[in-house]
């Protein structure tokens, strides 16, 4: 039945679905985990990444968390090229909201306008959805830390604690049973990766295979937007009894 309304993005169904924007989901289900903690004291974001082969040159910048202002950082699960594009997009909005108004932009603002884009590329013909999906890190004056989650059709929705890309049902209940609301930065970093240890398809975890990235404030009030070394994840692995620690050469 889904063949005669799947070629537009602009169809409905007569079951009320647009086919297109599901396929787009199914595409970011392929894609390598992301996971995203809100605590008292900051969001934590979480990635997997996908090794593909062992030839690849690993890359000295992070690949799926981007810092978008100052205030506001994403993990991103899909497809990489349609996720750049809209990170240009968010990063360009917000240097000129600043640029206006001479103060930061609330978060809840620049995630709904960058989910205003990913909506026109579901009503108009000629287009497809983004293949991507984001969750959003972030803090302002309005309402402190704040973790939003959003996906190819447009919708968003502030979350305590969320998953996206594959495995992101597993993860969720996962997240539902352990997450308590006055969880700290570092109990945060503990659930997130013990999560991830679970959901993810390969057997061992090493920091190869992790990006995990904080948004806190500092002590002198700024916020904060911190990458984390792989030196610093591994320690962080054995500590949380999740990985072995490495043998030491003789």
């Amino acid at each position: 039945m889904s063949r005669r309304y799947d070629s537009r993005t602009t169809i409905f169904s007569p079951e009320g679905r647009l086919y297109q924007v599901e396929y787009a989901m199914e595409a970011i289900g392929n894609a390598g985990s992301a996971i995203g903690i809100l605590s008292k004291d900051g969001v934590v974001l979480v990635g997997e990444k996908k090794v593909t082969s062992k030839l690849l040159q690993t890359s000295t910048s992070t690949e799926k968390m981007y810092k978008i202002d100052d205030h506001l950082a994403c993990a991103v699960a899909g497809i990489m090229s349609d996720a750049n594009i809209l990170i240009n997009t968010a990063r360009i909005q917000a240097q000129r909201y600043t640029f206006s108004y001479q103060e930061p932009m609330p978060v809840e603002q620049l995630v709904q306008s960058l989910c205003d884009t990913k909506q026109g590329y579901t009503q108009f013909g000629g287009l497809r959805p983004f293949g991507v999906s984001f969750l959003f890190a972030g803090w302002d004056k309005n309402y402190g830390f704040q973790l939003y989650m959003s996906d190819p059709s447009g919708n968003y929705a502030g979350w305590k604690a969320g998953a996206i890309g594959a495995n992101n049902q597993a993860a969720q209940s996962m997240l539902k049973q352990d997450y308590k609301d006055e969880i700290t930065r570092e109990e945060a970093v503990q659930l997130a990766l013990k999560v991830l240890s679970k959901t993810m398809d390969s057997t061992s975890l090493t920091s190869e295979k992790l990006e995990l990235a904080e948004v806190f404030l500092s002590p002198s009030g700024n916020v904060k937007y911190q990458v984390c070394s792989p030196d610093a994840l591994s320690k962080l692995l054995v500590k949380f009894g999740l990985t072995q620690p490495a043998a030491e050469t003789s």
